[in-house]
């Protein structure tokens, strides 16, 4: 049987696929299990930069498996809790994971979907990509997913599409900040290797502090204490060895070993 998650690596980039195409890469615990294995063998892995997230067939994911779904009807409770831990631990290996993540998304992107594209840094949408928040018409709710939407798309446009299901697309969800940019779809791999080759021009240690201290200071007061913090960390940046190579190759006039 084929693997539900394939792994391969490209230099210092991770390329973890989906693929249970046959079903839009619909999750069930299987493929959540596989795609936590995948992130958490990645994370500790200070060789990787970067992990490009993609689907095989015509969706990056089209939400939850409806056959999980009809059997959780039948769950407690407890039951309930249980099956639905494990797809919120593994957006957050998605969300905590230290290299940069590219979400590579097209086709339809639902439920599920959208949460797995709110928790990557960066979503790059093929033109053709729709995504509709259509737990409702089930009569459920975005619970797992929602820390992560919201926090892409704002409240006020959780609001709307969170009570409405509406299907909406690719600009839209450009428009309300749920991914970066739009492209045409024979575009797409081109626009994710012009973005890994900007990324190379930045230092691998310092994205991975610039990314946890984007998280960390979202909401926060601009008060004494943040200051405080802000400075320390800049100050504890400043004396790691990628710091003093950045700045020798810039008085230098040269490349940075990692570039």
């Amino acid at each position: 049987m084929e693997s539900l998650v394939k792994a391969s690596r490209e230099n210092d980039v991770a390329r973890i696929v989906l693929n249970r195409p046959e079903l839009n890469n619909a999750l069930n615990p299987q493929l959540i299990d596989a795609l936590r294995a995948a992130l958490d063998g990645t994370a500790g892995d200070a060789t990787i930069a970067t992990v490009v997230l993609s689907g095989e067939g015509k969706s990056l994911c089209a939400g939850a498996d409806i056959n999980r779904m009809r059997e959780a009807a039948t769950f407690t409770r407890d039951d309930n809790i249980q099956d639905a831990l494990p797809l919120s631990k593994m957006l957050a290996a998605l969300d905590r994971l230290p290299q940069t993540t590219i979400g590579r998304v097209h086709g339809p992107i639902y439920g599920g979907g959208v949460g797995v594209v709110a928790a990557c840094d960066i979503a790059i949408a093929s033109a053709d990509a729709t995504f509709c928040l259509s737990e409702v018409r089930l009569g459920i709710v975005p619970g797992m997913i929602s820390p992560y939407v919201v926090r892409a798309i704002g409240e006020r446009a959780a609001r709307r599409y969170f009570q409405t299901a509406e299907v909406f697309d690719a600009h839209e969800a450009r428009r309300i900040g749920l991914i970066h940019e739009v492209v045409e779809p024979d575009a797409l791999d081109e626009r994710i290797t012009k973005l890994l080759k900007q990324l190379r021009s930045a230092a691998p240690g310092a994205r991975a502090v610039a990314k946890k201290l984007a998280g960390d200071i979202a909401g926060r007061s601009i008060d004494d204490a943040l200051m405080l913090e802000t400075s320390q960390l800049i100050a504890d940046v400043r004396a790691r060895p990628e710091a003093r190579e950045g700045l020798t190759a810039f008085l230098e006039k040269r490349k940075p070993s990692w570039s």
